[in-house]
């Protein structure tokens, strides 16, 4: 199933080409704002589930006349796995896994725009994702108890500032001061529910811009299983239904935004995710794979005597 909001953040379910308001299905829910709302539909799913398919036979709508929005628009916890994927290293290089926080008010979803900030980076980098929704509360998960723990799944843009200057003064955090800006976390279009995936490990994900590829890799080159990524954060934090998790991306496909470009993404079976760049200081950067960048990051994963 393909859960969502549209237009006024009505919520739906999504069927091929149709978008359906399940509004009389969840009336009962928290409605606090969009983000409790979904937070509470997914707890409550399996009470749901046979409602909300009754829904989906309906008519709805067609997808092309309404407005789809962040699925998530303010998730509590948005923890991005940094790195994530072997990249070409061998198997014997696999490294621990390491998260930071990305800010909830970086979130914007479909046909929105990336903003990029007055900032002293040397360059705006998009990075494609898969991203995992939680579906229950959970701490202190092992691996194989993980999947009970993850709802579903959608596209995910980690925008990032690189080299974001700091005054002599300041400590930086690593992965967050670039990466949260506003508008800097593009997911959607929809949560497919997990079990719409048959399989995990092999999803190819693709990012163009302006209609060239950048990224096209797939996940059965991620360093750790998603069981152990939700492990893993599961053992520093509890999690709560509505966080999401990114799952790193593949640098080799890395590569600049910059103003008036189109980005987007597609991973199998999650839909694509569109999006546009303004940058009101009209910045240019040339318009391909960053390869300096993408073998940096390869090069400080090899061996040392590789």
């Amino acid at each position: 199933m393909r859960l969502g909001f549209y237009d006024d953040f009505v919520p739906a379910v999504i069927v091929g080409e149709r978008v359906i308001d399940i509004r009389p299905a969840v009336t009962h829910l928290d409605h606090g704002s969009p983000q409790s709302l979904m937070g509470d539909i997914i707890a409550h799913f399996g009470d749901l589930q046979g409602d909300l398919e009754r829904f989906a036979t309906g008519a709805g709508r067609p997808l092309a006349a309404v407005r789809l929005r962040p699925p998530l628009p303010a998730p509590a916890k948005i923890l991005c796995t940094m790195g994530g994927y072997m990249e070409g290293v061998p198997d014997g290089t696999r490294k621990g896994i390491d998260m930071f926080l990305k800010a909830s008010s970086a979130v914007i979803g479909p046909g929105d725009t990336i903003v990029l900030p007055d900032a002293r980076c040397p360059v705006f980098h998009h990075e494609a994702e898969l991203g995992l929704v939680v579906g229950a509360s959970a701490r202190d998960l092992k691996p194989a108890e993980a999947a009970r723990a993850v709802f579903g799944y959608l596209n995910f843009i980690d925008v990032s500032g690189r080299g974001f200057p700091l005054e002599p003064s300041m400590v930086s955090v690593p992965g967050f001061i670039g990466k949260s800006f506003d508008t800097f976390a593009p997911l959607g279009p929809w949560i497919t529910t997990a079990d719409e995936i048959s399989d995990l490990g092999r999803l190819q994900i693709r990012l163009w811009v302006n209609g060239e590829i950048r990224h096209d890799y797939n996940t059965s080159d991620a360093e750790h299983p998603i069981g152990h990524l939700v492990a893993f954060a599961s053992s520093i934090m509890t999690l709560r239904p509505g966080d999401v998790i990114a799952c790193g991306t593949n640098h080799q496909g890395l590569g600049p935004i910059q103003d008036g470009d189109r980005v987007e993404m597609e991973i199998e079976g999650l839909g694509r995710l569109a999006v546009g760049v303004r940058d009101p200081l009209k910045r240019t950067w040339p318009r391909e794979i960053d390869r300096a960048f993408a073998e940096r990051v390869r090069s400080r994963r090899l061996p040392q005597n590789a």
